[in-house]
């Protein structure tokens, strides 16, 4: 078992309660609605997914495939893209038009999320059962 995707997985998720909290009391009051609901978007993948690279790493105990590696990083990827550029758009308002660039971003990180779910599917297609 590969303790640093455990120990990313659970960097992940403690940030993303953190990160839940500050905006559950932070940017609601401070950017609205609309922007509260764009972070809490992004806090919900964030979870998702550290939770899915935990969940990954601990299925490659019981079966071996490399694929299950490139699933956790494509989730590591998807994460920064994803979630990253959502909780930036969500201070839009206060950065200023600059801030625009970073919208496309947001596909590219729910592409990766798609490409870490396949890979793990093709991972346990393709797998070798570990014998105990």
């Amino acid at each position: 078992m590969n303790k640093f995707h455990l120990t990313i997985g659970g960097i992940l998720l403690l940030l993303a309660v953190i990160t839940g909290a500050f905006g559950a009391h932070l940017i609601e009051n401070q950017l609205g609605p609309r922007a509260a609901e764009i972070f809490d978007t992004g806090v919900k993948y964030q979870f998702y997914h550290g939770l899915g690279i935990i969940l990954v790493e601990l299925i490659s105990k019981d079966l071996k495939s490399r694929l299950f590696s490139f699933a956790i990083y494509s989730f590591f990827i998807g994460i920064l893209c994803f979630s990253g550029s959502l909780y930036v758009l969500a201070f839009k308002d206060m950065m200023g038009p600059a801030i625009q660039y970073v919208g496309p971003i947001t596909p590219i990180g729910g592409l990766f999320f798609i490409i870490g779910w396949a890979l793990f599917i093709a991972g346990v297609i393709k797998s070798k059962r570990e014998h105990s």
